[in-house]
């Protein structure tokens, strides 16, 4: 597998699930990725791509000149050493931008490896001359080559554009990849993909799940250490908060609730903690797992005011630990929410104050239905299959 982390956030945890499985099964796996650490239990799966100083160079060449996902040359030609002694059955894409890998090099190599590919998209950057998501700018350039980029100074922030070179570039680079097979984790990226350049490959949905051995009912002190035992606690998680996951939001919505409601907003940066009104707890970004278990159990709610999301895991995280999701009716959030939760019209934040109030928070649901395992077959049969047909 191929991302930008390994074993943490939402996306380097589907690896390291998918691995775990895999080795379960008997087989061998490596998850090559690009940045940041890796925790202890899956040192054994990681292969770094490039070192610090090739994401710090990469960054600053998409920083001038936009051109994330054209740095890492020597990287990815490295890597691509690497894969031809590893000599994997199935290659399995994920994040490829990050500043990490040089899409150009690998998909030469995917062009001519023989190998089976699977690429799941979790945002629309493989089809977009810039943005990683354009729904919040209700921008639809990218269906026919992009331009004028409204989003350029959001990640992968440039001071220039040159979107619609990236999306002439990303067409001819992602063309003509022999057995190559799309996944998106909702309907609503299934339904772009289909009226992008990758609508010539088979685009599969396979949602996302959460281990639920992990996510569940768990009794902690964790309100008391914090000092709201006595509160109403509405929690949001990100891994990263800016305006297009709803930060500004959750502090608006801190002045619409009453006193008995406390706000916590899991995964700031220092500079976001220290600008927080009083009436907003803030918790910095953290990779404990155990630490963001007890903190879903002792919400009450769990608030993701995200203006364009594929499939949040954190929806289901916290709607395994029993916690009902309030969300905006955008991208594939109102998808996983829907398990147990609701969706609003996005920005509507009385909406979003009017359904916590309005909520019963004496008994906790644990829906099952996202953590049976389904999305592990999926994935697996899909892999079997693959691999049979390289034979």
């Amino acid at each position: 597998m191929i991302n930008s982390v390994c074993g943490i956030r939402s996306t380097g945890r589907i690896c390291t699930d998918l691995a775990n499985t895999l080795e379960k099964q008997g087989h061998t796996v490596k998850i090559a990725y690009g940045r940041e650490l890796v925790p202890d239990q899956f040192e054994r799966y990681a292969v770094r791509i490039g070192k610090n100083l090739d994401v710090k160079f990469h960054c600053i060449k998409a920083r001038i000149t936009d051109a994330s996902g054209f740095g890492s040359k020597r990287a990815t030609k490295e890597f691509i050493k690497w894969v031809n002694k590893y000599d994997p059955d199935v290659i399995h894409l994920h994040n490829i931008h990050g500043y990490y890998i040089n899409i150009e090099i690998l998909f030469e190599y995917l062009r001519n490896c023989g190998k089976q590919v699977i690429w799941t998209l979790h945002d629309c950057w493989p089809f977009t001359g810039h943005a990683a998501f354009c729904e919040g700018m209700n921008c639809k350039r990218w269906e026919n080559g992009c331009y004028d980029c409204p989003n350029k100074r959001d990640y992968p922030t440039s001071f220039c554009d040159r979107s619609r070179h990236n999306w002439l570039r990303k067409r001819s680079i992602f063309a003509d990849i022999p057995n190559l097979t799309i996944v998106t984790p909702s309907k609503w990226l299934a339904d772009l993909v289909s009226k992008s350049f990758l609508s010539r490959y088979p685009i599969n949905v396979i949602y996302n799940e959460i281990d639920v051995n992990i996510f569940k009912s768990t009794k902690s002190d964790i309100k008391n250490r914090l000092g709201i035992n006595e509160k109403k606690v509405v929690l949001g998680v990100a891994a990263f908060w800016t305006k297009r996951k709803g930060l500004n939001d959750l502090i608006k919505l801190s002045t619409i609730l009453p006193r008995e409601y406390q706000i916590v907003i899991v995964g700031l940066s220092k500079k976001q903690k220290q600008s927080l009104p009083q009436s907003v707890m803030g918790i910095e970004k953290t990779n404990s797992i155990n630490e963001l278990v007890e903190l879903y159990n002792a919400a009450d709610v769990f608030v993701n005011p995200t203006y364009e999301d594929n499939y949040p895991t954190t929806n289901l995280e916290a709607i395994a630990c029993g916690t009902p999701v309030v969300t905006y009716n955008t991208g594939g959030s109102s998808e996983s929410a829907s398990y147990y939760g609701i969706a609003v019209n996005k920005g509507d934040v009385s909406a979003i104050a009017n359904v916590v109030m309005g909520m019963k928070f004496e008994d906790k649901r644990y829906p099952r239905i996202f953590g049976e395992g389904k999305w592990l077959e999926e994935y697996c049969d899909l892999y079997y299959t693959k691999a049979d047909e390289t034979k």
